[in-house]
């Protein structure tokens, strides 16, 4: 008879070792050996402990062994302590040694009066020092005459100086006086002097004759001067030749005297010739 072949015992089930050494929830442990079990043990011990020392929520300190378990405080110290001198409120400053916490209340305070210098809504003004104090109202000052002077809507000018309320108001006159003559419509004419009246009316003039010169909609002819009215008409009469003599639509031909009507001509005459040159 013919000898049969030995068959070999099956492999164990690796992908599933993995699984429990991963700590997956597809871990069937039922399928391991005494072997395997020791090391998924192993691993999970390990991975609880690394968990441990990474923060709290994922750690089971009742698993831990005693060293691990100082090696765990620490490193909870240390990040705490990170925490607090870092400013984060998830600090807890009861947790810290009398040494540690004494130059973490520094940085603290420290923080405080920087937010306080730079007006933030976070201060705490019952932190600082007197000393703190003076300069925190000195600096507050120079902000709101800075956002006076600009003419901010967060300007208080109940804590304005009669020296600075002085400097204030020269400002807002002299930006009032500005817009005027610019025409905004933000302009005051009750603020300004008379001096200053007579130069906005000036400068209106101006603009309003420019305006008319340009053929602009804004302008107001009934507001122009003899020498102003006239001086629109010549310039509205010459854009009206210029616009005949290039064929334009906006051409008003019974605008026209005889001189320019010839000129007009002329320039039709010489546009043809060119023309039949090119061609």
């Amino acid at each position: 008879m013919v000898a049969q072949p030995k068959t070999k015992p099956p492999l164990p089930d690796q992908s599933n070792l993995a699984t429990c050494l991963r700590g997956l929830s597809g871990c069937d442990f039922s399928i391991l050996n005494s072997d395997e079990l020791k090391q998924v043990a192993i691993a999970s011990k390990k991975r609880n402990f690394n968990y441990c020392m990474e923060g709290p929520t994922l750690c089971d300190p009742t698993r831990l062994t005693a060293d691990e378990a100082k090696l765990v405080q620490t490193a909870t110290y240390r990040r705490n302590l990170e925490k607090c001198s870092s400013g984060s409120p998830t600090c807890d400053p009861l947790s810290l040694k009398p040494s540690d916490l004494a130059p973490v209340t520094t940085a603290a305070a420290q923080r405080n009066f920087d937010k306080c210098m730079s007006g933030s809504p976070t201060c705490d003004p019952l932190r600082l020092t007197k000393d703190q104090s003076k300069l925190v109202e000195a600096a507050a000052a120079r902000r709101n005459l800075d956002h006076c002077m600009s003419g901010s809507s967060q300007c208080d000018p109940v804590q304005l100086t009669p020296q600075t309320a002085a400097s204030v108001q020269a400002g807002r006159l002299r930006r009032n006086r500005d817009r005027c003559l610019t025409g905004s419509s933000s302009c005051d004419p009750f603020l300004l002097t008379e001096a200053e009246a007579k130069e906005v009316r000036a400068e209106a003039q101006r603009r309003n004759r420019s305006s008319c010169e340009n053929g602009l909609a804004n302008c107001n002819p009934l507001s122009l001067s003899g020498a102003d009215l006239n001086a629109t008409r010549a310039a509205l009469r010459q854009r009206n030749v210029e616009a005949c003599m290039k064929g334009l639509p906006s051409c008003d031909p019974s605008e026209l005297t005889g001189p320019e009507m010839a000129s007009v001509v002329t320039a039709f005459q010489q546009r043809h010739r060119r023309l039949g040159r090119s061609r």
